[in-house]
Order: structure tokens, then sequence, then C-alpha cells
């Protein structure tokens, strides 16, 4: 991490040619798709699927999407848990300069090698862009950016705890479950400040206070989604998507919209667990997309 962080020197101005007052650079029949209060997406060849390298991480035709929707070209998109990049690489696909941020180095380098690795877009326009990949806490980004200069934030914080525990893999069936990840805790770390060694409670309140301090670097009305998933805990529902709202809520934003990720054309080989006396939905099959923004 930066002992002395300095402000960057990155672009974040419309480079298209759309009316001032339009959110993004879609046509109405793009726009239409995106009504729909459920999205599907697929992983492609360059999306990371191997837990070794990260526990979890969402397709780049997810971010891709929301950027595209709360974005023009040439704006600046931030994701603070940035992971292996994967926000990143969206925002390079599409245009977009990006900055990203992770406390964890390992990430920091995966993310670094992707954007390294991939090709530049072939529309120069398209290419004209930057991304960063930088190492730090996500509460020091204010010292790297300046206040209204963020166009969009898309971002997958950890879950909680979720992953702060041995893995059972109870979604999956028979022999299945007893894959490499079995009883592996795919927490990130046990840093101090690393989101996912926290209960809900003081979870929520890192999470209103980091968010509290990104909103002055938003545009006005500027977007922000969070991806996120409950969990079961000892026979328990563990709210993280209502934890995030009300602690976003607190913070400043303002909840436009809820989205499900609907990702049973991603689950493999379906176990049972409850039968035949404690019904459970599958959380891998959905997770929430909540989108926010900053108000006038």
């Amino acid at each position: 991490m930066d002992a002395q962080p300095k402000k960057l020197t990155i672009a974040g101005q419309r480079t298209c040619r759309c009316d001032p007052s339009h959110l993004n650079c879609l046509t109405p029949k793009e726009w239409i798709k995106c009504q729909l209060g459920v999205w599907q997406f697929s992983y492609e060849k360059r999306d990371i699927r191997d837990k070794q390298k990260h526990p979890a991480t969402f397709p780049i035709a997810l971010a891709r999407r929301c950027i595209e929707l709360f974005t023009h070209r040439g704006e600046l998109v931030l994701d603070p848990f940035m992971g292996s990049g994967t926000t990143l690489l969206a925002a390079r696909d599409v245009g977009r300069n990006a900055v990203g941020f992770d406390i964890h180095p390992d990430y920091v380098a995966l993310a670094h090698e992707r954007l390294n690795r991939e090709p530049l877009p072939s529309d120069p326009q398209l290419a004209q862009t930057h991304q960063l990949a930088l190492h730090d806490d996500a509460r020091n980004i204010p010292l790297y950016l300046e206040p209204e200069s963020v166009a969009c934030i898309v971002t997958s914080p950890p879950y909680a705890n979720l992953l702060n525990r041995a893995r059972l893999n109870k979604s999956r069936r028979g022999q299945a479950r007893k894959n490499d990840q079995y009883h592996r805790v795919e927490q990130y770390s046990q840093l101090p400040e690393d989101l996912g060694t926290l209960e809900l409670g003081a979870y929520a309140q890192a999470m209103q206070e980091i968010f509290a301090r990104l909103l002055p670097l938003l545009k006005r009305r500027a977007h922000c989604v969070v991806n996120v998933t409950d969990m079961w805990w000892e026979n328990q529902r563990i709210t993280i998507h209502m934890a995030v709202i009300e602690a976003l809520r607190l913070a400043g934003y303002e909840l436009r919209n809820i989205i499900i990720w609907d990702r049973t054309n991603i689950v493999n080989r379906v176990g049972i667990f409850g039968w035949p006396s404690n019904y459970i939905t599958m959380g891998t099959t959905f997770e929430y997309l909540l989108d926010f923004w900053k108000p006038e």
C-alpha cells in the first residue's frame, strides 16, 4: 500500500456525443432489455472460474451491463473491492476509464495480470482509456480521487463472514460435495481491516463508513451498484442484502432498484438439503444487485 497516496491523473469526462441529459449511450432497444428486473449472464473464457485464484467472482458481462447502463463513454468507474479486476476489464471493453482498489496484494497482482494479458479494443475510441488496479484499503480511496469525479461504482464487497468458515458444499449432490473446496475456508485473509472477517453488525457499520467516504466522489445522481447475497448460519438466514441497504441509506445514498441476478444457468449438479422438514431456497441460484444513487 502507498504510504503517501497522491491524487490520480485519470480522465473521466464523456467522449460521446450523447444529449447531456441522457443517463447512458444506450439505444431505446438496448435500454428496454435492461428494464427486466431479473438478469442472467454466462461466463466467458476470460472470466475466472478457478476458486483457487479467487473464491467469488462475477461475470465480466454483469459488470459490463451495469457500466453501460449507468455511464457514458469516457467516464470514470470505481470498484472499491476490486478482487480479480473484473470491473476494470468490463470498463475497458466499453471505453470507460476505471480504477479499482483491493487490500490483498495477490488480487491486485491478478488484476494487473489480466489487464496486461487482454488486448486493447480494436475500436481506437474504446482503446483510449485507462484502467488502474491499486493496492490499498477502500477507506483510503478519497485520498486518490477528486470530488464528483466518479460516474458509477460497480462492486461486489465481501459478504460479511460468509467465507470465513469451513465449506460444506451442501448445495452439491452426493460425492460431488467432497471436491477440492470441501472443508476449505475460502476467506480472503484474516487482516483486521478485511470486511470478510466481520459478523453482520460490524460489517454493516464498516460498509456505512466506507460508502459515506465514497459519496462525495460521485457525480450528482451517479449510480452505485453493489452485488451481494444472503447466507445461512446455524439454521438462520443472515440477510446481508438488507444490512447493506440500510448501511448505504445511512451513508446518504438512495436505493433505486433491486435486480435479481439469476444464476440458475451456471449452477451445476444441484443437491437436496432440508428435505423433508426444513425448506430452504438454494442461495447459489440467485444474488442481489442493489442499485443506489447519489441524491440531488
